[in-house]
C-alpha cells in the first residue's frame, strides 16, 4: 500500500472515529499517524489501523486474536506492544471504533479526561 493509499485511509478511519478536522493525520514512517491534541493515539500501517492500549484494552484485543505492531529491523523481529492491530468487528462498527479511539487516546501517558475525541 503506497502512502496516499495510507493516508486515504488514516483520513477515512479518522472521519469514522470524530467530526472532520478532530483528529490530524501525520506521516509516520512508512504510514500515518492519528493525532488529537498533539498526542498520537494511532496509525495505519500497511492497511491496518492500529491503537495505543492499556492493559485492559491489551488484554481484550489479544481475546479477540489481534496482534501488537511488529516490524523488521536490523535483522530481527522488533514487537511493539503499545500498539495493537484493531479487530475487524471495531472496525466494522463506528460507535465501538470511537469508543476504543477515545480509550487508545486516554491510555496514553499524562492524559487527562478532558482530552476527548
Amino acid at each position: 500500500m503506497n502512502s496516499e493509499a495510507t493516508r486515504g485511509l488514516a483520513l477515512d478511519f479518522a472521519s469514522q472515529i470524530a467530526p472532520a478536522g478532530c483528529i490530524d493525520i501525520r506521516r509516520f514512517f512508512g504510514g500515518s499517524a492519528l493525532v488529537r491534541n498533539g498526542a498520537q493515539f494511532g496509525f495505519v500501517m500497511k492497511g491496518t489501523l492500529y491503537l495505543r492500549v492499556d492493559a485492559a484494552m491489551r488484554a481484550e484485543f489479544e481475546a479477540d486474536g489481534s496482534e501488537p505492531f511488529s516490524y523488521r529491523a536490523a535483522g530481527r523481529e522488533v514487537t511493539v506492544r503499545r500498539y495493537y492491530a484493531v479487530p475487524a468487528h471495531v472496525i466494522d462498527d463506528p460507535a465501538l471504533l470511537h469508543i476504543y479511539a477515545e480509550r487508545a487516546l486516554h491510555a496514553m501517558p499524562g492524559r487527562r479526561l478532558a482530552d476527548t475525541i
